[in-house]
């Protein structure tokens, strides 16, 4: 079990796609166009994060239009795509935004997030994440990757620093 004071120093999630953002599917319509689906809850813990004070990016293996797409949507300016090695990547995110290690989270399904997940504060890996992922993660959601896992992680880390009920509040009035 995490302890709660691990969590609270969190400002930014670092998350890959195919397999967290999505269900690992990747669809390709009848002109060869790459579609894929993204959970709307997600979407949402992705702005909570973001009201709360804090920072949200992508860090994938595969380039797609779609994501950039997805990322403007949700006001995340932190993408990366076509990452071929996610370590060195992470570790420039980290330092271009002035943060330690310890205050950042990064959630991954396969083999290419293994060095991510070890080298934050938080590794988690998504409920349907290769064993070796699993194992190496300090957090494993219920959820699998597109079905919500990134809005659980979100509500686990806003709880943890007592902002989830404030941010729930604005929703009630």
């Amino acid at each position: 079990m995490l302890a709660d004071e691990a969590l609270q120093s969190i400002r930014l999630i670092l998350s890959d796609v195919d397999g967290v953002m999505t269900d690992g599917g990747i669809d390709f319509d009848n002109q060869g166009i790459e579609t894929k689906r993204f959970h709307i809850r997600d979407g949402l813990g992705i702005r909570m994060w973001q009201k709360a004070g804090h920072r949200f990016g992508i860090v994938t293996g595969r380039s797609s239009h779609i994501v950039q797409v997805r990322a403007g949507e949700l006001g995340v300016d932190v993408v990366r795509q076509g990452v071929k090695d996610k370590t060195p990547a992470v570790r420039q995110i980290i330092e271009q935004l002035e943060l330690a290690a310890h205050e950042v989270c990064y959630i991954g399904d396969d083999l290419p997030d293994l060095g991510p997940i070890g080298l934050v504060g938080l590794g988690v890996a998504v409920g349907d994440a290769a064993a070796e992922v699993r194992n190496a993660a300090a957090m494993t959601t219920q959820a699998g990757g597109g079905d919500g896992a990134v809005r659980e992680v979100v509500e686990r880390l806003l709880k943890a620093q007592h902002r989830w009920d404030d941010l729930v509040s604005a929703y009630t009035r």
